[in-house]
Parts: C-alpha cells; structure tokens; sequence
C-alpha cells in the first residue's frame, strides 16, 4: 500500500479520524491544563578522605577510604546503598516522598555525587534535598562504623553545591500531553482501516449476491505499486548501517536510533496494509512470529514484575525503553516473515544486507590502520550521542575498529552474523556471471576485518562459519578453501606484524585462565546469583539492568536471566533453536545445491548468535539485534518458499510423485533496484 492509498483511506474514513484525533487534542489540553508541574532541585556532594590518614588507609584499617586506589569506588558503593530500598524506606520516614535519584556528577571523574529530587510541590522539593544531602552523609558513616571503622579516619561528605531552587520541569507536562495526543492518532489510524476492511467485506459480499454467486470473491484492480516490505527493509538496513549506532533521538537512549524509529514505522504500514486485506502473510512462515510471541509475553511479564517491585526511576525508564526494543524487534520479524511475498524480493534483500556490511567492513579497515573511529567524526543535526564520549579501544599495539557500531564486539559479532551469506552469493550459481572482485569481495572483506577487532568473539565467530560450511563442500571446493584459509593467514602475519601473536595470547591466557576479562566475567556469574534468587521466574525487566546502576555482564545469558528470568531465558533459547532448526530444514527440503548451502548459511548464522550471546550483552546492542532478527526472520520465510515448493507425498490415489516445482530464483543479471 503507498502512501497515497493511505491517505485515500484516511479521507474516505475521516468521520472516524477526525472525532479521535479531536478528542485526543482535547484530553491533551485538559492535561495541560490540569496535571501540575513537576520540580527538581539537585545539590552536590563530594567525598574527602579523611584527615587524619597519613598513610595507604588499609594500614589504618579503613577498607573504604582506599578500595581499589580511589574514592571513586567509595562513591558507587554509596551510591548502591542511597538506590536500594531499605534507604528509600529510611527517607520515606524523613519525609522525602517524592522520587529522587543519585548519581554520578556529570563530566567528572572524580568522588563526587549528584542528589536530584523531583516533585510537584516546590517547597517540599527543596526541603526533601536538604534532607537527602544530609541523609547522604549519615549513610555514609553508617557503612563505616558497621565496617569497625575509627571515627578519626571516616571518609567524609562535603556538600560543594548547595540544595538548587527547585525549576520547573515542563517536559514531564508536555510528554505526556504528546502520549495522549499520539494515543488518540494511532486509535484514530487503526480504527479507519479496521472500518474500510468492515465496510469493503460488506461490499464484497453484497455484489457478489447480486451477481447470483454468494460469497463469490470479486476481483479487483490494485493501484499503484504492490506492497513492498523488501524496500522499507532496504530503508531500515541503511540507516542501521550507516548512522552509528550512539546516534539516537533526544529522549529515547540507547532505543532512539534512526533505523529503530523507522522499523516501528514500517510496522505502521503493514498493519494499515494487513487490515485492509492487501497482504496476507505466507504460508509455513508462521515460526518466528510464534517465538516472538514468546519472547513479547516474556518481555511483558517481566515489564509488570518491574512495575511491582518499587523500582528506582532510572529502572522504570530502562523497562520503557525495553518495550520500545520489543516492537523494534517484532517489527523486523513481522515484515521480514509476513511482509515479503515473493522469493526473489527476499534475496535481494540478503544481497543488499551482505554488501552493506562489506562497506561498514571497509570503514572499519579505516579505523584499523589510521588508529582512529569514524564515528567520533560524524555529527548528524537533530540526533545527539546515547553515550558520554566515543573513544578508541586499543588491545596490545592495536587499534580496534568499530566502524559505525557501539562497540568493537558488535562490529565483529555482526560480521560473523552476515559472513554466511557473503560465502553462499559468492558460490551461488546464478550470480556465477558476475564478475569475481564482485562475487568475492563482501567475503574478503568481512572476513579479513574479523581479525582486526582483536577479540575471541570475532575468531570463535569465524571458526564457527568455516567448521558449519567447509565440511559439507565437495573436496576439491574444501581444500581450496583451507588452502587459502592458511595463505590468508600468512598475510596477516605479514602485513601486519604481531597481529596474529596477540590473538593467540588472548586464547592462551584464556585458556589459562590468567587472563584479567576473563576472570571478571566469571566474578560476574555469582554476582547474578541474588538477583535471580530474588526473582527467578520474570526477573527485574528487560532494560532495567544497567551498568550505572548494577554492573556490565558479558553475557546475553547472564543479562537475561537478570532482566526476564527463566522465562525470558527459555524464550531467547528458542529464538537461537528456531534459527537453527530453520536452515537444517531448508537444507533436508531444498531441490538444489544452492537452496541447500543457503540452508547451510543460516545454520551457521544462527550458531554464531547463539555462541557469541556468551561472549558479550548482545542484544543489547541494535545493530547485532537488528541482523539477529532479520536473519531469523528470513529464514522463517525462505523455509515457507522451500515448502511450498517441495513435491507433495505420494498417496493411494497419486503414486506417482509429482515434478518438483522451484521455487523462483531472481534474475540477477538485471541490476539491482
């Protein structure tokens, strides 16, 4: 459906847009008028060590005004015990009733704490900070006399911004006239096409009994263009490629980047689509939707579990922001499986994917060689950074490249995602009139950039595509390719000296169990412990688990069962089993060798997720996320086209088994929209 149709239906309906949008305005300026305005007051308190310390504290016997070197850890530990909720009972007590958060000062570094109270009646708010400042302070020499500390060597709490005027805060007021605004336009969108579905049904039926055949279906010429989920696919993996991912919408965090805002969208249109009959999903594309309800149900238990624990206001911002990821994510999935109607659509699809990421490969060989991150350079108007400063990641004598993504794991991580398919173009055989750099070169490029990450999810990503893909080759295609795995190999040994060496110490000292980010993350394994204990079953909410609050992870797994708990952990092991289960299916049915290696292709990408979930907080990050659930989707959809087209089983009354009908190639030898 193009815009314009949309718009038609809107016109044609507008007795049924114009009264919602004009109650939504309405309600929205009775809100404006009613809900009154919020305040926040902030002070500042630094944390100085103690006076009478003339040596390393530990001699001394004061384990915090030393912990780890600096005051800066004194000040987290602070900070965890004014957020829990045994200290929000405490000032509740006092008379601080209204939200309040704590934190680190913006733009230090150093031990000093940012005290925010929010609230409607100005006086109380600025009463209740004087009192969280002081509270502070007590707090603060409550944890060291527990600990046996001597009065004389305390570290202290110095207040260097005083209790703030309390200001008005008129963007709570104004968001929430907005929701109530967009809520009334998106009824007043989806009842006007739930009303041309009704009213063109009714329609249907009475001209086909006029025309003496009830229930007849009459046909109808369609304007304009088909529905095309390929292309709005397309939209979305370009701005998911080539905007960086710390580019977000003001309000939004880490969710707000371009690419989601538009995959939300996208989703707008096929409901509109979908509700006026103009497509159906496909038949056998059904399984990644049902495990994203799953997931969607997990997602939503834990959301409610969050809502009924008294979580801090950072928390329940975090789960808002989970929800906006969830449709993100459905969106992707929904338009992939279900929106994409024709097979050659869809590997055109996979074709701009893979070379859109040998060009993020290609930036991320500039980041290699010139020890420097692009992103730091591209500033886009109307967009700002979700993350306080990029700054260059170095391991050894290396530089490791990001490219356009959050972070050197993602950027290798999603790689390893789309490398499959780079190797299944290269080999298929209706490409085969293409030239080789064209074949060959999103191969050589991704390929080759896995190494330059520095990391042991990049290689173990690599080693997975090579042990899925190279043993089902024919021999001659196998030797080939480990003949030039061992030559690349050398290469890289010899232009860029040493590279190889420190790859092989990371493994070593893995192994060994002597290397220091490993032996964090195994710490982190029993740090999850109570927090599962707690609540095991829904967990805390998808997005609330974060590093200014507890701790990084490292592990999908790990955050999960943090976020969802078991529930939420058994979903995200069937999206894993699904992806697999998907291209061992395409496989066993497909008619030909290049239906078969696809198969193989999106075995291989669904292991590497699932393997590269225990390395890092994957889905977490929205580029890895996004080709995660793009992948899932579309081998949902390539194994509905495999079904439709394999022969049907023999039966008494057809012994004969009918001649395979294949499922529609595209021909590539036409250049590609």
């Amino acid at each position: 459906m193009s815009i314009g149709e949309i718009a038609a239906v809107l016109r044609r309906r507008w007795y049924v847009m114009v009264p919602l949008t004009l109650i939504g305005l309405l309600a929205g300026l009775h809100l404006y008028r009613s809900v009154p305005v919020a305040y926040q007051s902030q002070s500042s308190v630094a944390l100085l060590d103690s006076t009478a310390v003339a040596e390393l504290a530990p001699a001394f016997g004061n384990p915090l005004s030393n912990a780890g070197g600096s005051l800066v850890v004194t000040a987290d530990v602070l900070i965890r015990t004014l957020s829990g909720a045994d200290a929000a009972r405490d000032l509740h007590g006092l008379g601080v009733t209204d939200p309040y958060t704590v934190g680190f000062a913006a733009n230090t570094s150093g031990p000093m704490l940012t005290l925010t109270v929010t609230g409607t009646d100005r006086a109380k708010v600025l009463k209740e900070t004087s009192t969280l400042t002081t509270f502070a302070g007590e707090q603060l020499n409550a944890l060291q006399a527990a600990a046996k500390v001597q009065p004389a060597y305390f570290v202290q709490t110095a207040p260097v911004v005083l209790p703030q005027t309390p200001k008005p805060q008129l963007k709570s007021r104004y968001q929430q006239v907005l929701g109530v605004v967009i809520a009334s336009v998106t009824a007043g969108f989806t009842l006007s096409f739930v009303t041309e579905t009704l009213l063109v049904a009714r329609r249907r039926r009475r001209e086909a009994a006029a025309a003496g055949a009830p229930g007849a279906p009459v046909r109808r010429r369609l304007r304009g263009r088909q529905p095309d989920a390929a292309a709005l696919l397309s939209g979305y993996l370009g701005l998911a490629f080539f905007i960086p991912s710390n580019l977000t919408l003001p309000g939004m965090g880490g969710v707000g980047t371009p690419a989601n805002v538009f995959a939300l969208l996208g989703l707008f249109w096929y409901l509109a689509t979908w509700l006026t009959g103009r497509i159906r999903p496909a038949a056998g594309t059904r399984l990644p939707r049902v495990v994203m309800w799953l997931l969607a149900v997990s997602v939503l238990a834990s959301y409610l579990a969050n809502a009924t624990r008294g979580s801090s206001h950072k928390e329940v911002l975090g789960a808002d922001r989970g929800l906006i990821g969830l449709l993100v994510w459905v969106s992707i999935v929904v338009l992939v499986s279900a929106g994409v109607q024709d097979r050659g659509r869809l590997d055109v699809l996979l074709r701009r994917a893979v070379v859109m990421g040998s060009v993020v490969a290609a930036i991320g060989y500039y980041d290699f060689f010139t020890a420097t991150n692009i992103a730091e350079h591209i500033s886009i108007p109307g967009l700002h950074s979700s993350v306080a400063q990029i700054t260059t990641l170095d391991r050894g004598a290396f530089t490791r490249p990001r490219s356009t993504t959050a972070q050197p794991l993602e950027f290798g991580g999603m790689l390893a995602l789309l490398l499959p398919f780079a190797v299944q173009q290269a080999f298929d055989p209706v490409r085969s009139h293409l030239s080789r750099w064209r074949r060959w070169g999103p191969v050589a490029l991704m390929g080759g950039a896995l190494p330059l990450t520095v990391s042991r999810t990049s290689i173990i990503g690599a080693l997975i595509v090579v042990l899925v893909m190279v043993p089902r080759w024919k021999p001659q295609r196998r030797w080939t390719a480990i003949g030039l795995l061992l030559g690349s190999v050398a290469c890289f040994k010899v232009l860029v000296p040493g590279l190889i060496g420190t790859i092989t110490t990371l493994f070593g000292s893995f192994l060994s169990n002597s290397d220091s980010s490993t032996q964090a993350r195994t710490v982190k394994y029993s740090a999850i412990v109570p927090y599962l204990e707690e609540r095991p079953l829904f967990g805390r909410g998808l997005g609330t688990f974060t590093p200014d609050l507890y701790f990084f992870t490292d592990n999908q797994y790990m955050l999960t069962l943090a976020e969802m708990g078991l529930l939420g952990l058994l979903a995200l092991l069937a999206l894993f089993f699904t992806g697999t289960h998907q291209g061992g299916a395409i496989r066993r049915l497909a008619a030909d060798e290049s239906d078969r290696e696809l198969g193989q292709a999106f075995f291989a990408s669904a292991l590497v997720a699932l393997v590269s979930s225990a390395t890092f907080d994957a889905l977490s990050f929205p580029m890895f996320a996004g080709m995660f659930f793009l992948t899932i989707a579309a081998g949902g959809s390539y194994l509905g086209f495999i079904r439709r087209g394999a022969p049907k089983p023999r039966t008494v009354e057809s012994p004969c088994p009918p001649a395979a009908i294949p499922a529609r190639r595209p021909d590539l030898t036409q250049p590609v929209p």
